[in-house]
């Protein structure tokens, strides 16, 4: 039975990941995400069923458009991959419970602002405006180990480290990242959002080292640092208590 849940998380994240694509490269530019239709960017031409089914499209036409063979962003199904796989690890560490349901919903925005970043450098508004209050009323009115001042002062915390960074940096990081971890502090509380911004910058910083060092961005290059949020804020969600345990067992 366990077996048969993880395939139907899977699929239903593969699937709404499809939809999460949508809408992480449409609000950024300021589109609709239900009209028009989907099409191929280069020709234009109408994608039906048979291209739109989650990763198993991109495969079988080998990464490309069946009608111009114009080259398709990895990005399409690396972001329904990921929201299945995803939706299968909330089911794995906190069963049926409100804590995978605060759980999909977290992964969720996540996974969208992680797309939007990666392609438009862009954290939209609109997402966080649309996750916020939801994960709001999720948090304080759902059973969970969190308590309602711990949820506050994660969000006052995520916001006002990120936006002091921004003072100090002059421009270093951008305000989508401040308002982000502020959103994503809120959902996960203190003390885990120190937890995730340690992650977060860690990933950062060994990522971003491994580009420049291969080539694949120059040095001062602009890089997203919205996916290393999120990593982090996912990471401290499930780990964090467990994570703090042990670091302060090293003093004792």
């Amino acid at each position: 039975m366990t077996i048969l849940i993880y395939i139907y998380l899977f699929a239903l994240g593969a699937v709404l990941g499809s939809f999460y694509n949508v809408v992480a490269l449409r609000v950024p530019a300021g589109e609709s995400i239900v009209s028009p239709p989907s099409r191929c960017p280069r020709c234009g031409t109408r994608l039906t069923g048979r291209d739109l089914v989650p990763i198993a499209s991109w495969l079988l036409s080998r990464g490309r458009c069946r009608h111009c063979k114009a080259p398709v962003s990895p990005l399409y199904p690396l972001g329904e991959a990921a929201t299945g796989l995803l939706f299968v690890w909330v089911y794995a560490s906190f069963g049926w419970s409100a804590a995978a349901l605060i759980g999909l919903l977290l992964v969720s925005l996540c996974v969208i602002v992680t797309v939007s970043d990666l392609a438009t450098m862009l954290i939209p508004n609109k997402v966080l405006l649309f996750f916020a209050p939801i994960l709001a009323m999720a948090c304080l009115l759902l059973p969970n180990d969190i308590p309602w001042w711990s949820h506050l002062l994660g969000a006052a915390a995520g916001g006002g480290i990120l936006l002091l960074i921004v003072i100090v940096s002059k421009g270093g990081m951008g305000l989508g990242d401040v308002k982000l971890f502020a959103v994503l502090g809120f959902v996960i509380g203190l003390p885990n959002t120190a937890v995730a911004l340690v992650t977060a910058c860690l990933a950062g910083t060994l990522v971003g080292g491994a580009l420049v060092a291969l080539g694949v961005v120059r040095r001062k290059q602009p890089v997203p640092f919205g996916p290393f949020l999120a990593l982090g804020a996912c990471l401290a969600y499930a780990y964090g208590a467990d994570a703090i345990d042990y670091y302060l067992s090293l003093f004792t």
